[in-house]
């Protein structure tokens, strides 16, 4: 009977050493559980922002940096331009391209919900606004357009997606007004 007891005893002891070593266990399990139903469902979670799902600065600034070479040597915008400002611009200024792509990069982090704040040089009616900035380069419309068209090939050779090339096109088109604002027709 002194064994019997001694074993029972030794298998209660087991059975409540092993319900106190799963108590803690059950319990983070359960800490684990009630976290995850804290965290919305995956169709309630906030939408990432565009400039997330364009991949951050970095990939910014290397689209960027390709658009703003493209627009360079664009027929109608770059060197060759007909609008004797644009092509000045383009020949004779061009050690201010890399402070270009800078704010470049810094106007499209901040239109597209990144964390930087992009402050003009010459400032428009908006934080974003452009207007002052491109004034006295009389841009047309139809210039305008060509620049818009250069973005959409450069949006194109990065593969960015189809909603976010869109979404960045919608964003620029967005300032045409400002951008050709010191447009006066050339006769």
């Amino acid at each position: 009977m002194a064994q019997l007891f001694s074993t029972s005893l030794t298998r209660r002891r087991a059975v409540i050493g092993l319900a106190l070593t799963a108590v803690p266990v059950a319990l983070a399990g359960s800490d684990h559980a009630y976290a995850q139903a804290k965290q919305p469902a995956p169709e309630n979670k906030p939408e990432t922002s565009l400039y997330e799902r364009l991949g951050g600065v970095f990939a910014i600034a290397a689209v960027v940096d390709h658009f703003s070479d493209a627009v360079v040597r664009n027929p109608i915008v770059g060197q060759k331009s007909k609008n004797p400002r644009l092509r000045e611009w383009h020949t004779k200024n061009l050690e201010r391209l890399p402070g270009l792509k800078f704010m470049r990069t810094l106007w499209v982090c901040n239109a597209a919900g990144g964390p930087f704040q992009f402050t003009a040089t010459k400032p428009g009616a908006t934080p974003l606004g452009l207007e002052e900035a491109h004034r006295d380069l009389r841009i047309s419309p139809a210039e305008f357009d060509a620049v818009a068209a250069e973005l959409g090939r450069t949006l194109d050779f990065f593969k960015v997606p189809k909603r976010e090339k869109a979404e960045v096109l919608a964003a620029f088109a967005a300032h045409k007004d400002e951008v050709t604002a010191g447009y006066v027709k050339r006769g």
